[in-house]
Order: structure tokens, then sequence, then C-alpha cells
């Protein structure tokens, strides 16, 4: 009876902090960046350009943007990054967004499913099948779990729970470090992970929480057997920081406002080493930057904060966000000439600035990846 009322009470906490979550990244500046960080141009891609061709000599209504990501074909190149779960509004939330995914024929993932596996009465805040039987669904945990009593099991409960394609096992040691319930005993867990790649027949899609991956950490995925990476670098929303309004203790720690490495220098790392497919995220806000994301080798980019409070209205909400930025990559393919994503890999892309300095102090051939398809 006590173990009983112990785990009752810990899913309440737990419950608790992702209604937290939810409305301090409604309600409050939780995106990485200072005034002066804002003035560095590598934050939002601004080191990163396209060449107009001023005859395009293609037909932007005949523009195709679909990708083939883990066996599935998307019609566009955009994945629903997993935000919530475990919390009532959590519920409302991913249906709207599953139902426009549906619509649209995208990918989507659930927030961490920690909740539901410390109370199957929360289960159904994930679930969507319902309203999207037919999209590339992502289960998520985070990799620390592995550390404190989490394993094959629960992984493939998770996957079970909302009928998942793939899981996505997060990276989040910020967040845990900042975390005032944080769970910062991170040794171990490479193994553990790679034990987890080995055993689970589902994609395993390794992923960061908004402070990137460096090429280094890329490779070791890549060799415990992961079928993809979602970078999510710095840029975006800083879990840092919502942890710190949780504390009420905004100003006093300038590493969760200033960690990471920005994600167009995650992208360039991880794509310098690795064969897997890349997943961009971290701060994409718009066609143009998945554009560029896709032209320098990414599969798809993952978008989350732009969503959020569209999700809180209706799906029709969510729909029409997403066919604002479907537009804007087609028109960013339509003024460098390509018909599709494979041409879009061929256009020729300048990278300057402090973007290109990193590259080069890291041995990053950016030359090579700008132009790797010509």
């Amino acid at each position: 009876m006590q173990r009983r009322k112990e785990v009752r009470s810990e899913s309440e906490k737990t419950s608790k902090r992702k209604e937290e979550h939810i409305k301090i990244c409604l309600d409050k500046n939780i995106e990485h960046g200072s005034t002066l960080l804002d003035e560095i141009s590598f934050w939002k891609f601004e080191d990163i350009d396209f060449i107009h061709n001023a005859l395009p000599e293609v037909d932007l209504e005949k523009i195709d943007i679909s990708v083939e990501f883990l066996g599935k074909k998307l019609n566009a190149p955009i994945i629903i990054s997993g935000m919530t779960g475990g919390a009532k509004i959590a519920e409302r939330i991913n249906k709207n967004l599953a139902k426009a995914a549906e619509n649209l024929n995208l990918a989507m993932g659930v927030g961490s499913q920690r909740a539901a596996i410390e109370n199957k009465d929360l289960e159904k805040t994930y679930y969507v099948r319902d309203v999207a039987p037919n999209i590339f669904l992502i289960a998520n945990l985070g990799v620390i779990q592995l550390n404190y009593g989490y394993g094959i099991k629960e992984v493939k409960r998770a996957i079970d729970m909302i009928d998942a394609n793939a899981i996505a096992l997060h990276l989040n040691a910020l967040q845990e470090a900042i975390q005032p319930e944080g769970n910062t005993n991170w040794s171990g867990c490479y193994e553990k992970l790679k034990k987890i790649c080995e055993s689970i027949k589902k994609p395993v899609i390794v992923k960061e929480t908004g402070c990137g991956i460096s090429k280094e950490v890329a490779k070791k995925i890549e060799a415990a057997g992961a079928s993809a990476i979602d970078i999510s670098g710095r840029g975006g929303t800083s879990w840092g920081i919502v942890e710190m309004l949780r504390r009420k203790k905004a100003s006093n720690n300038i590493i969760a406002k200033e960690w990471g490495i920005p994600t167009a220098i995650s992208l360039l790392e991880c794509l310098s080493v690795t064969k897997i497919p890349i997943i961009a995220s971290g701060g994409i806000r718009n066609g143009l930057e998945i554009a560029k994301c896709l032209a320098l080798g990414a599969i798809a980019c993952g978008i989350a904060l732009p969503l959020l409070k569209p999700a809180l209205k209706s799906s029709e909400e969510v729909e029409n966000k997403l066919k604002e930025i479907i537009e804007e990559i087609k028109i960013a393919m339509f003024l460098v000439g390509a018909k599709d994503i494979k041409e879009l890999r061929k256009r020729p892309l300048v990278i300057t600035g402090k973007t290109k300095e990193w590259a080069e102090v890291r041995e990053i051939d950016i030359k090579k990846l700008a132009n790797r398809n010509e």
C-alpha cells in the first residue's frame, strides 16, 4: 500500500511538472539568446545563403517536397516535434497536432512518456491513433531514465502505448541539471543506449532537447545503432530557461541561458561525420530555414513551439500554420530552380561569418557539405 502511494505521489508530481512546462512555454520568453547573443548571425541560419536564380526554369505548382523518412513517405519534410503529454491539457494539444499531421501526411512525436509509464491513467494524453491512424508517430523517453530503473520493457511499453512507428530517446543533460527534481547521474548511459538500439525492432531516434549534438557524440550515436539523429540545437526553446522559471530563479544561471551548440552548427557537425539521417530542429521557425537545412543534407526538420498556441485552439489552426511553412519551402526551392529536394541539394550555398569560423576551427569541410551533390 505504501509503495502504491509513493508511485501515485511521484506521478502527480510529474503531471504537475508537465502542466507547468506548458504554461511557461505559452506565457514566457523561453527561447535561447540574450541581447548580445541575438546579434550573432549564426543563431538563425543568417550565415547560410542560397544564390538566387533569376531564371529558375521550374513550375512552382509542380515542386515536390516529399521525402522518405525511415521507410515512410511524407508529403513534406516536417516532423512535429514531441512537445507534451502527461497533463490534462496535453491530450487536446496532441490530438490537434495529430489531426493536422494526418491531413498533411507529416510525421509527429509526442512528449516524454515517463508520466504515463508511472501512471497508466495518463496514457490517453499521448494516444492519437484514433484521429491519426496513418501518420509516422514517434514515441519518446529520456535516455537518463535508463540509469534510473528503465530498460527494454519500458521502451517497448512506450512504443506500444501509442502504436508508434519509432521511438525517440532524448538527451536532456542541461534540463536535468537545472530541474529541481533532475536526475544527474549519466554514468554508463551510452552502453545502455546501445543495448536498447540493439534490442528494439522499431527505429530508434536519438534526439537532443535544445543544446545540439557535436560530431563526436554523433559518431557515438551512429555506432550505438541508432536509426537517426535529431540535433535539436541551441536557438529555440531552452529547457534550461524553462526549469529556471519553474524555480523562479531566472536570472541566476547563465549556463541555462547560453549553453549549447547552435542549430546550424550542430547540423554541419553531424552531417560531416555520419551517414544516418539527420533531423534538423531547434529554433526552426520558417520554410526558408527548412530549405537551408535540406540543402545541407538534413532529411527533415522538426518544429515545436510555433505550433503550441495553434494546437490549443484547433487542428485547423495547426494545419494553417504548417501550410504557411510548406508554401515558404516551395517558394525557396522555386527561387533556386529546384523541382524537388534531390535537386535542392545540388544547389550551391554560401556559408560565411561565425558559422564558417566555427567550421574551420572544428575542421569541418563546409565547401564539401554545401556543394557535395554538384
